[in-house]
């Protein structure tokens, strides 16, 4: 690597560490960065002025003399344009360096298993990127989190979103955007979101659980994302749990999924009403403004008893899969995170009752059951993130 390119990747890397941290000390960069203070006090007195980063002021006194701290310029005209995935909507928001939202978060209505889910998609993102008022030049880059088998190094999605023409995913976006394109699974964009921002920052071992249409999983091994040998390590939704002979999306049966996907448990809500069960959801349904799913996380919150009975049946289930995995990687945490854990504290009682009647005390009691602050926020986050970890911010 040439002078050039190792200096222009320290600038990069400084830049990185300012948007996981926010705010630094000169000392502190230098060791997250592994560089000489003297190095790093040139290169960012070199992004100063260039308006990458500005001073925040003096940090918390230690004892000693107070260090000054540095953070990203929210005032620099570069942005990042996040899309968060999943099987029926898709969302999309536009952040600042500073991660503050300049474009507030806009839905489409999109199947992913559509033909033309992916033309639908890069005109949405066009639209909304000109109705910000915004030029192709101020935009690092464009970040996905979408399901499926998603091969991030050749930037494929082997379960959905086949371009018309035949031509690779990312590809396809980039030239139809104009702007660098990065996608990954949704689990492990959850999982790398836990890790940088949320509730598994500083863990080495977590297992973070995404609760949504399907039933997703992101492995944080010895403080990084695990992906496996291949890059898909995680699929926690198709392990052989359920007795029933309903059909899973990927084709078998016995899946966890089929008892425990938001689908399934609106799916169990509609059928109870049906059968004349009392319960807020009745008139919740009716408001076709939002989907059924939201509405049925609403009726949790609002502690309705059917929505209840229903969440804690899967909840079960998720925490009886759980037992197994705590077995076999023995993690420090388990951070329920995605849609589903709007049901906050609702979730725990049936899951950790799971664990405590399938694992064994001794490995059980290592292990922590926390709850997402993130929540749907997290794919979001995790997605502009991407950006920021391929940019070279030139």
């Amino acid at each position: 690597m040439t002078v050039t390119a190792k200096g222009q990747q320290l600038r990069a890397d400084i830049i990185k560490q300012l948007y996981y941290r926010k705010a630094l000390s000169l000392t502190e960069i230098s060791k997250r960065t592994k560089k000489s203070l003297p190095l790093i006090t040139t290169t960012v007195n070199m992004l100063i002025k260039e308006q990458y980063i500005i001073e925040q002021g003096l940090a918390p006194s230690t004892g000693g003399r107070r260090a000054q701290t540095f953070l990203l310029n929210p005032k620099k005209e570069k942005y990042v344009v996040a899309v968060a995935m999943d099987q029926l909507t898709t969302r999309m928001v536009i952040y600042n360096l500073a991660q503050e939202i300049v474009m507030p978060v806009k839905n489409l209505d999109l199947d992913i298993q559509d033909q033309d889910a992916v033309a639908k998609l890069s005109q949405f993102i066009n639209r909304q990127i000109e109705v910000a008022g915004l030029a192709k030049n101020q935009i690092l880059g464009v970040g996905i989190g979408m399901p499926g088998f998603v091969n991030i190094t050749e930037g494929i999605n082997y379960s959905c979103l086949k371009p018309a023409d035949g031509s690779n995913l990312r590809q396809y976006l980039a030239q139809a955007l104009g702007l660098p394109v990065h996608i990954d699974n949704d689990s492990s964009l959850i999982a790398l979101a836990e890790l940088n921002f949320g509730v598994a920052r500083d863990k080495k071992d977590v297992l973070v659980v995404n609760i949504g249409w399907g039933t997703g999983l992101g492995m944080i091994v010895n403080g990084g994302l695990y992906r496996g040998s291949s890059g898909y390590a995680g699929e926690f939704s198709h392990i052989p749990l359920s007795k029933t002979s309903n059909l899973c999306s990927c084709g078998k049966v016995g899946c966890l999924e089929v008892d425990t996907s938001l689908l399934v448990m609106v799916a169990n809500a509609e059928k109870a009403l049906a059968e004349g069960s009392v319960s807020i959801m009745s008139e919740l349904f009716k408001d076709e403004q939002k989907h059924k799913a939201d509405h049925f996380l609403d009726a949790v919150v609002k502690r309705d008893p059917l929505a209840i009975a229903i969440l804690s049946d899967a909840a079960f289930q998720i925490g009886k899969g759980l037992a197994t995995l705590i077995h076999i990687m023995n993690p420090e945490s388990i951070v329920l995170s995605g849609r589903g854990a709007k049901a906050g504290k609702m979730l725990l009682p049936a899951i950790e009752q799971a664990i405590n009647e399938f694992c064994i005390p001794r490995i059980a009691e290592k292990t922590t059951i926390v709850l997402s602050k993130l929540i749907e926020d997290a794919e979001l986050m995790a997605s502009a993130s991407l950006v920021i970890a391929h940019s070279l911010f030139n």
